[in-house]
C-alpha cells in the first residue's frame, strides 16, 4: 500500500516501487465467480454525460433538445428517458448545488456516478478533494476517472513520451489514493484509449487498495487491437462503474475506422459482457456511453501507431483483425459530417433512446 500522506514529500521509494511493478506487472490475483442472488435488483441503464456531447451546455438554442445547463436538467431528461442514473462531470460544485443534485436525484430515484479529474501535482490535491466531497454530498456512488484525455496512438510518438506519461499517471493515482480512501468514496480509473488490459489491471492489482478500481468501456480496447471480451474478462474483478457502448468497423487505407453504434448493431457480444460483470460484482450499474460523432481512424498500417506499443502478440492480434474482418459494418458508420446543430441534437438523441431500448429488450436491465 503507497503512503496515506498525500503530499510530495511522500514520493519516495514506495512511488518508485508502484511505477517499477505495475510497469512490470503484478502477480495474478485468484478470483472465484460469486453466485447470483436470486432476489436481485435489477437497475436500467444509465446515461454517461459524453452520451450527450453536443446537448452538454450547448448554445444553439433548440426548443425541442434543448440544452442541459447542469447536472440536474441532464437527470430530469434521463429520468423521462427511462434511464436509471447519470454519470455526470463534478467540477465547481458549490455545497448547496451538490444538496441540490442529491435533493433532485434521490426524489427522481437514480443512481448517480461522478466523472472527475485527477490531481496533476500536490497543488492540486485541495481542488480533488473538494470534489470528491461535493460528489459525496450529492450521493455519488463512485467517481469515474481518466489518465489520459487523447489518445496513446495519436498523443505520443516514442516510447520514451509514453513512459514519461505513465509516470505522470501514477503519480496522480498516488495523489488521489488517499483522498478517497480517506472519504470511502470509489474511484475508477477507465481504459480509455491509454492502457493495454493487462496494462491497468497491473495498475489496480500493484496498487492494491480497496478504494480505486476500474470503469470499464467495452469498446475502447478495440483500439489497440484488444478482443472487447478479453478486456471485459480481464477488468470485470476490479470494475467499479462502466462504459456500455457498441463498436461497428470498416477498413481504410491506413488501418480501419471505428465507431460507437447503436447496441447490438457492432462487434461487442454486449449481453456476454453485461453477464460477466454482473458475475463478479451483482449490484454494478451499467451507463451508457453512446458518442454521436464521426469515426475514429485506427491507423494499425503505420509504423507510428506501434511506436509505444511492447510485447504485443501476434497471435491475438491476427485473432481480432480475423473477427474484425469477419464482422465489419455493413453500412455506412455513424457520422456529423454536414449536419445542422438541429439535426446533430437529434441524432444524437435518437442513437441515446434505441440504446436505452435495447438495455431494455435483449439485455434484460429494467
Amino acid at each position: 500500500m503507497i503512503s496515506s500522506n498525500p503530499s510530495l514529500s511522500s514520493y519516495n521509494s514506495d512511488r518508485r516501487n508502484f511505477i517499477k511493478t505495475a510497469g512490470l506487472g503484478a502477480m495474478a490475483l485468484t478470483f472465484s465467480l460469486p453466485a447470483m442472488p436470486d432476489d436481485l435488483k435489477v437497475v436500467p441503464m444509465g446515461v454517461v454525460v459524453h452520451s450527450y456531447g453536443a446537448r452538454w451546455h450547448s448554445k444553439d438554442g433548440s426548443q425541442k433538445y434543448p440544452g442541459f445547463a447542469d447536472a440536474i436538467e441532464m437527470m430530469e431528461h434521463c429520468k423521462q428517458i427511462g434511464a436509471g442514473g447519470v454519470q455526470v462531470i463534478v467540477s465547481g460544485w458549490a455545497q448547496d448545488f451538490a444538496r441540490k443534485v442529491r435533493d433532485r436525484r434521490e426524489k427522481l430515484d437514480l443512481y448517480l456516478e461522478g466523472s472527475i479529474g485527477l490531481p496533476k501535482s500536490g497543488d492540486e490535491i485541495s481542488k480533488f478533494e473538494s470534489e470528491v466531497l461535493a460528489a459525496k454530498e450529492a450521493g455519488a456512488t463512485v467517481l469515474r476517472t481518466a489518465c489520459l484525455s487523447g489518445r496513446r496512438y495519436v498523443d505520443f510518438k516514442t516510447a520514451e513520451g509514453f513512459i514519461a506519461f505513465k509516470e505522470k499517471a501514477l503519480k496522480s493515482i498516488e495523489l488521489a489514493e488517499p483522498i478517497v480512501r480517506k472519504h470511502k468514496m470509489k474511484l475508477a480509473i477507465e481504459n480509455h484509449k491509454d492502457w493495454h488490459a493487462k496494462e491497468l489491471e497491473a495498475i489496480i492489482q500493484t496498487l492494491g487498495s480497496e478504494w480505486v478500481g476500474v470503469t470499464l468501456d467495452f469498446g475502447n480496447n478495440i483500439s489497440f487491437l484488444e478482443d472487447p471480451m478479453e478486456v471485459i474478462k480481464t477488468l470485470a474483478p476490479y470494475t467499479f462503474s462502466t462504459h456500455v457502448k457498441d463498436m461497428g468497423v470498416k477498413n481504410y487505407k491506413d488501418g480501419f475506422l471505428l465507431s460507437e453504434v447503436p447496441l447490438g448493431e457492432g462487434i461487442v457480444d454486449l449481453k456476454a459482457g453485461v453477464d460477466w460483470c454482473r458475475k463478479f460484482n451483482p449490484s454494478l450499474t451499467f451507463s451508457l456511453e453512446m458518442i454521436t460523432r464521426n469515426p475514429l481512424e485506427i491507423p494499425y498500417l503505420t509504423d507510428e501507431y506501434w511506436a509505444t506499443f511492447e510485447d504485443v502478440s501476434a497471435k491475438n492480434t491476427a485473432k481480432v483483425l480475423r473477427k474484425i474482418n469477419e464482422n465489419l459494418y455493413s453500412g455506412e458508420l455513424p457520422n456529423v459530417r454536414g449536419l445542422s446543430a438541429e439535426e446533430k441534437l437529434a441524432y444524437e438523441e435518437q442513437n441515446v433512446v434505441s440504446c436505452l431500448n435495447y438495455s431494455r429488450n435483449i439485455l434484460g436491465l429494467v
